[in-house]
């Protein structure tokens, strides 16, 4: 039986690359459904690797090792005869450094509906309108949809790639340091975005800062060296951490 409380469900994971780097060891935490979880901690410490292995990008990496489970809906994602084109459907990532692709705004965002056979010119229409505002970015390219993407600011294609993956209409939003390198008006629009998503997608976030971190989470992990250190909501585990290693990446003593 699926648990409706439990979006993913992490379970005794590990992941080790073939140079023998040991990127994750024996992680297990719950995501819940609409709720914009926040993985955080220094570099290295396990954090991409986990969004990769999320929705199976990990695949592509030779030579490397997994064990334990990922389940999303109560389904092993790992499980034979798992559709990965659907599960990355489904569990959408948007990656640090934004990558339109070669064409107009409008294309950018019917390209993967049409890969996936959406032809109806309204329907087409309708997904281009709705992520773009879903990601704050219809009013400022609603006049210029036929415009290439590579006229777009850096904030603005981040948005793009954004709109891009909720135009298919995910379950599940991956966010690899979404706001890396935007000045802070495009952070803040970002940011801002996020609160009307999660009610009606769950987000997974690896933050640019502990400050963002703080604003954005509703629940957010601690990872370091590949553990998972400490889990908690927003106020517990950035007012009140339980682990000294968390107060003392929370305060600047170390990364």
């Amino acid at each position: 039986m699926v648990n409706q409380e439990e979006k993913i469900s992490i379970q005794n994971l590990s992941f080790t690359y073939a140079d023998g780097t040991e990127a994750l060891r024996n992680v297990s935490l719950t995501i819940r459904p609409n709720e914009l979880f926040v993985l955080f901690g220094p570099s290295r410490s396990g954090k991409t690797t986990l969004l990769r292995l999320l929705n199976r990008l990990s695949d592509l990496i030779d030579g490397a090792k997994r064990e334990g489970r990922i389940l999303f809906n109560g389904r092993d994602i790992f499980q034979p005869g798992t559709d990965v084109t659907d599960l990355r459907r489904r569990i959408s990532m948007v990656f640090a450094i934004p990558t339109p692709l070669p064409g107009s705004i409008y294309s950018n965002l019917t390209y993967g509906l049409k890969m996936a056979g959406v032809t109806d010119k309204n329907i087409l229409d309708e997904r281009v309108e709705r992520s773009l505002r879903q990601s704050a970015l219809w009013d400022e390219v609603k006049e210029r949809l036929t415009d290439s993407a590579f006229t777009l600011s850096g904030g603005q294609k981040q948005r793009l790639c954004l709109a891009r993956s909720l135009a298919l209409e995910p379950e599940l939003i991956l966010l690899d340091n979404p706001t890396s390198g935007l000045d802070p008006i495009s952070t803040a629009q970002v940011e801002r975005s996020l609160y009307e998503l999660k009610q009606q997608y769950t987000v997974i976030m690896v933050p640019h800062s502990v400050q963002q971190a703080a604003r954005v989470a509703d629940c957010a992990a601690f990872m370091l060296d590949g553990e998972l250190i400490e889990i908690g909501d927003q106020e517990s585990i950035f007012v009140n951490p339980r682990e000294q290693r968390t107060e003392d990446y929370i305060t600047g003593r170390f990364g």
